[in-house]
């Protein structure tokens, strides 16, 4: 990879929802998983809801078996899928906030109000070494939350900016814009490996993909939104193009 090459992890959750929805194995997210492998992605998200709405337990280790990308965990903070991830051992866990009623993540993790519930979750992750990442709003308190908690990544929530890309709001954007670009560089100045993503697609991406200090962007509903026109291999690729062209 070259310097300054930004990475992509696909999310494949939504395979699995389609899946999930008749029911069967069809459309396989080990599938999904295999062809982000072979068109440029560089990782695979996937998110074990307590609902198990999409990705189910079962897919975890054929995911994991089925390519050598890294598999980055979406995860509550609850005791079950810390023994869930301590047993399947991915090799990042991304904890993010979960309500049962939700369509989608809504926003960031209270990393800063929860800080007490996620410091054993968050040793026993590091003591398994699973890389540990915070799903936080980007903001200096939550930042700051994830410096005390001593995890080595934290992904900025960027929904309140593609909210404002589709309203047309240009002044909010910028605002968004700005606020995520400060906070990546304060993360990095504190040895935090800054991510980003929730929202992004082909019309708004390329902002977010310039801020230099970036490291990865996580992408999956637009993803398999997209593959439903033009195929996964496509749309992965398009992605993978507007990302380095934004560099």
């Amino acid at each position: 990879m070259r310097p300054n090459t930004l990475r992509l992890g696909v999310n494949i959750d939504h395979v699995a929802t389609i899946r999930n929805a008749r029911g069967g194995d069809h459309p396989d997210p080990v599938r999904a998983a295999e062809i982000v492998a072979s068109v440029g992605g560089d990782g695979i998200t996937a998110h074990l809801r307590e609902d198990r709405r999409h990705i189910r337990d079962e897919d975890l280790k054929r995911i994991q078996e089925a390519t050598d990308l890294p598999l980055n965990l979406e995860m509550a903070a609850t005791e079950e899928m810390l023994e869930i991830a301590l047993r399947h051992k991915p090799h990042a866990a991304c904890i993010v906030p979960e309500k049962r009623e939700e369509r989608t993540t809504e926003g960031g993790l209270d990393a800063a109000g929860l800080h007490n519930t996620l410091v054993p979750i968050v040793d026993r992750l590091k003591d398994a070494e699973i890389r540990v990442s915070l799903f936080i709003e980007a903001n200096e308190r939550q930042l700051d939350a994830a410096i005390r908690l001593g995890v080595p990544v934290v992904e900025f929530h960027t929904g309140e900016y593609a909210h404002a890309h589709l309203d047309g709001d240009r002044e909010k954007m910028a605002s968004e814009l700005k606020r995520i670009a400060d906070m990546a560089a304060l993360a990095v100045k504190n040895g935090i490996e800054p991510h980003a993503g929730h929202g992004l697609t082909f019309e708004n991406v390329q902002p977010i993909a310039a801020i230099p200090q970036l490291a990865e962007l996580n992408i999956g509903h637009y993803l398999i939104g997209e593959a439903v026109f033009v195929g996964l291999e496509n749309a992965v690729r398009r992605m993978r193009q507007m990302m380095d062209d934004a560099r």
